[in-house]
């Protein structure tokens, strides 16, 4: 047995040990982290604007502290790139971590010496909760590869700032840098292309048995690796073992990564965002991720059909049910109060309290009344493929528009790696298991204001080259399954199959 295989046991028990103790906790903890950041935000500038030293308790943190996105903070967020101190948070953040985001441009959200453990410790438990859970220690003996974001760093008013994953690799600890890879040039190359090339070039003849990253982009690595040698993943990686993966839903993607490796292998899911490590699977025998309640994070959970009300439910922890779609807001000491992260998830344990992500606060299709989330149309997608078998390398809907009763429809852009043998029967499974998902959408179909779904073929790496056009490819950027407007079906339209 190598010595770090060996050396990690111990430590991976520890570890574990640690979070299965924790999990009885999780109430204790929250309670406590909401004091704590009570206790230093009163001293800053956002914390004596809402009066938080009168505030002992989540009711008076309600009255006091309203719900914000990013365009409500940037204005804090303004002063702290001016060089301003204790704005958000005592003193300055360690970084900006920089998001492109969808309505407010870059956003910059604030890393601080108090949050930075969160992201780099949370990533370590899942690994040696998977690692005392199973035994399987060997992969650390071998090579590792986190598909990540360029570690280069810019300025922001004198403040380190760059992609998340970037400034994580900073932090990496060192007695794993020797199994990383790819190399810190290569993982500095900014064009997605050129970069995965030259990855594949540095990996291909190695001993890799831990793969990180992004679903979308693991599988684009995985047709590089197989176009290159002929041979499937887990033939070039004999001792290939753990997969890691977050960001978006992996079902739409297990089918046809795992085809890619040969082989089914163990996967860890990651709940990572650049506002907080959420959450991680921390067993493979248990649905969902366990939520991070001792992290230096304070959770409220706004039932998601309230998100956008004047005045929303905000419930803490202990006053979640099982089964309801949560919008996910977060307080942090990284000075983040009331923050909406644009994230829904929801409860499937509360004993020990485990998640899914659902979907996205701002990723829906209503323009008809019918509001279908994330969670709906992968679940009816999922079961129109358990009937009519195919294999699909990406997908994403939006609604048409058109003048006239019955002639509007929901247009779903499917690129197939495989078609279904029958595309027309295809269709209309998908359509009904959408009827059965959503109750709204099927009164629409059955009154004739909506009809049924219609598939539009997209052209092979047609999402790849629209990630590209509008210049996301690659990194922790991922396709919208869902929008409310024409917008991403618009540029789309290049890349459809006649």
């Amino acid at each position: 047995m190598n010595l770090k295989s060996l050396l990690a046991k111990p430590f991976a028990n520890a570890i574990y040990n640690k979070t299965q103790k924790g999990m009885m906790l999780a109430i204790q903890h929250q309670q406590q982290i909401l004091k704590a950041l009570l206790k230093t935000g009163s001293t800053t500038q956002f914390g004596k604007a809402h009066q938080m030293a009168q505030v002992s308790d989540h009711q008076g943190f309600v009255q006091a502290v309203p719900i914000r996105d990013y365009e409500q903070i940037k204005p804090y967020i303004e002063l702290i790139k001016q060089g301003k101190e204790n704005i958000l948070w005592k003193g300055k953040p360690l970084y900006f971590a920089k998001t492109s985001g969808t309505t407010s441009g870059a956003k910059y959200i604030p890393i601080t010496k108090a949050s930075i453990p969160n992201h780099i410790t949370t990533a370590r438990n899942a690994l040696f909760c998977y690692m005392a859970e199973t035994g399987n220690t060997a992969f650390a003996n071998g090579k590792m590869i986190f598909l990540s974001g360029s570690p280069v760093l810019e300025r922001t008013g004198n403040i380190p700032t760059g992609r998340l994953s970037g400034i994580v690799n900073h932090h990496i600890p060192s007695y794993l840098r020797s199994n990383q890879l790819p190399t810190y040039e290569t993982n500095c190359i900014e064009d997605w292309e050129s970069k995965l090339d030259k990855i594949v070039e540095e990996t291909l003849l190695k001993d890799m048995t831990l793969i990180s990253g992004i679903p979308p982009w693991m599988q684009m690595y995985f047709d590089r690796l197989r176009e290159k040698s002929g041979k499937n993943i887990g033939d070039i990686f004999p001792n290939f073992s753990v997969m890691v993966q977050g960001g978006v839903n992996f079902e739409p993607y297990k089918n046809r990564i795992f085809q890619s490796i040969g082989r089914k292998i163990d996967t860890i899911e990651l709940f990572p965002a650049s506002e907080g490590f959420f959450a991680f699977q921390d067993s493979q025998m248990a649905e969902g991720m366990l939520l991070n309640t001792n992290s230096g994070i304070y959770f409220e959970f706004v039932p998601a059909d309230e998100i956008f009300n004047e005045f929303p439910s905000r419930l803490p922890l202990e006053k979640v049910i099982l089964g309801v779609n949560y919008a996910l807001i977060v307080n942090s000491n990284a000075g983040l109060w009331g923050y909406n992260i644009g994230d829904t998830v929801k409860f499937v344990s509360l004993n020990p309290y485990r998640i899914i992500v659902t979907g996205r606060t701002k990723h829906f299709i209503s323009a008809f009344g019918e509001h279908v989330i994330g969670e709906e149309v992968e679940a009816a997608l999922r079961a129109t493929l358990a009937q009519y078998p195919a294999k699909i390398t990406e997908f994403s809907i939006a609604p048409m528009v058109q003048q006239g009763e019955g002639k509007s429809y929901h247009e779903w852009f499917i690129e197939f790696d495989e078609m279904p043998q029958q595309t027309i029967a295809f269709g209309e499974a998908l359509n009904h298991n959408m009827c059965l998902k959503n109750s709204y959408y099927s009164d629409l179909i059955q009154g004739n204001i909506l009809m049924p779904l219609k598939i539009t073929l997209v052209q092979k790496n047609g999402f790849v080259n629209y990630m590209k056009l509008i210049g996301k490819l690659g990194g922790q950027n991922k396709v919208p399954r869902l929008s409310n407007d024409r917008k991403l079906a618009d540029k789309m339209a290049t890349f459809i199959k006649s």
